[in-house]
């Protein structure tokens, strides 16, 4: 359904911005629904953006074939994670790289090895719980099922039972009236399972069934999984004005979504960058990003490694480029929330459609110092993007992203930035309609320079 418009005002210009104030298209947060809705597993996120850089003319490189070092767009593909960079014409191998960093997953609930459970005439299935979700948020909705199936032969096939399958039903306040006065409390293992029907008899195998007829998989040839529930109910704009966005898997598909485009943009510019514009995706930032496709494991600095030594590039040479490496680690932050305000710092509020947020904090939770904050405001002010200041109330504990993990791991500068959302982790997360426009602006403007 599309949404009715509302006026479109211009972005305030940051200090000293060097190009004209941007105008709002909102034709980008319509692009981010649709990113969303068809994005509901990390697998299905990496192969969406995946679809998008193809249309741009990048194309796909194996990890396991040699590589050359020709000028152009290319992408790895691994699990639910995407590496994808633009090599400029006559790209030295020393050549710096200016990478755009996100995570494709979220907190959710992913099914168990033996899925096929169920008690008391219900038939249910069994899932554990990944990363920190707002339990209660998943409560009552209609979930879907998507994910990755592994076949015998060792291909994957991509599903997405995209209807309402699933249910968490929550306890009538009836059956406990002690909700009113303590509050909710869940139990992970007793409260979150879902129901999908109706059975006394409990049979394996049947979710898996299931999902062979639904893809068109010959019974018996799945022997491998990495399924999760998602809500079936689509972004929409909210509010009066249609000002705000509501939705799924912001936290972080949005940086996902600006990053590709952002990657997009300036290979399809007629003018070359001077450094080699890269998005890195990875996955499993929720639980720790110790995986090979997370932002602790190698993905990246092989990468970056096999384009230097491609191009001709000795160890000298990949020095050389890492030196000069920024990588801007876009991650979702949190916006003031009116009902809570003396959770947050007192004196730094960022506010939905104020641009996008610089993070900060002294103990490397975030990645961003000074020079970072100089790199981010250069480019803010090139792109003509306000920005905000972000740092955690001093009596409340930090969270942290891929950004300190970045700059550990490959010794490249790396600056923390976002987009501030309300009930981030929820199943449904709530951001300004204009923010991701503004945070895709900054990017572009950061891979350029």
């Amino acid at each position: 359904m599309t949404q009715p418009a509302r006026p479109s005002p211009t972005a305030a210009p940051a200090a000293g911005a060097s190009r004209a104030p941007l105008t709002f298209d909102r034709g980008h947060t319509d692009d981010l629904m649709t990113f969303l809705a068809a994005s509901p597993t990390p697998y299905h996120a990496v192969a969406t953006a995946a679809e998008r850089l193809e249309k741009a003319g990048f194309r796909q490189v194996a990890e396991t074939d040699a590589w050359d070092g020709t000028s152009g767009g290319k992408y790895v593909l691994r699990g639910g994670a995407i590496v994808a960079w633009y090599v400029p014409e006559g790209a030295a191998p020393h050549t710096p790289f200016r990478i755009v960093g996100a995570h494709t997953d979220s907190p959710n609930l992913r099914v168990k090895p033996l899925p096929d459970t169920g008690a008391h005439g219900w038939r249910q299935v069994a899932v554990e719980i990944y990363g920190g979700p707002l339990l209660n948020s998943w409560l009552d909705r209609d979930l879907g099922l998507a994910g990755r199936l592994t076949l015998r032969d060792g291909s994957t096939r991509l599903v997405n039972v995209d209807r309402p399958l699933l249910r968490v039903p929550q306890l009538a306040i009836h059956l406990d009236r002690s909700v009113t006065a303590d509050g909710l409390k869940l139990d992970k293992q007793r409260h979150m399972q879902p129901v999908w029907g109706l059975g006394r008899d409990v049979r394996d195998g049947d979710l898996i069934a299931f999902l062979e007829e639904t893809t068109g998989i010959p019974a018996g040839e799945v022997t491998g999984w990495d399924l999760m529930t998602h809500s079936v109910e689509p972004p929409a704009y909210l509010g009066r004005d249609h000002e705000l966005l509501a939705g799924p898997r912001m936290d972080n598909l949005l940086s996902v979504h600006a990053g590709t485009a952002a990657l997009v943009a300036v290979a399809s510019s007629s003018s070359q960058p001077a450094s080699i514009p890269v998005l890195a995706a990875f996955d499993h930032e929720e639980n720790g990003s110790q995986s090979d496709t997370g932002a602790d494991g190698p993905l990246l600095g092989t990468v970056l490694e096999r384009s230097v030594y491609a191009r001709g590039g000795s160890y000298e040479d990949r020095a050389r480029a890492f030196a000069g490496t920024v990588c801007l680690s876009s991650d979702t932050g949190h916006a003031v929330h009116p009902n809570y305000a003396e959770r947050h710092d007192p004196t730094h509020h960022p506010r939905v459609n104020g641009g996008p947020i610089l993070k900060v904090n002294v103990n490397n939770r975030y990645a961003t110092d000074g020079s970072g904050r100089a790199e981010f405001t250069a480019a803010c002010e090139a792109a003509g993007v306000p920005f905000q200041s972000f740092v955690s109330n001093n009596s409340m504990p930090c969270g942290t992203t891929i950004g300190p993990i970045t700059a550990a791991r490959h010794g490249i500068k790396t600056v923390d930035i976002g987009v501030a959302i309300l009930s981030m982790h929820s199943v449904r997360e709530l951001c300004g309609a204009d923010d991701p426009f503004l945070l895709a602006g900054a990017l572009t403007a950061f891979l350029e320079r």
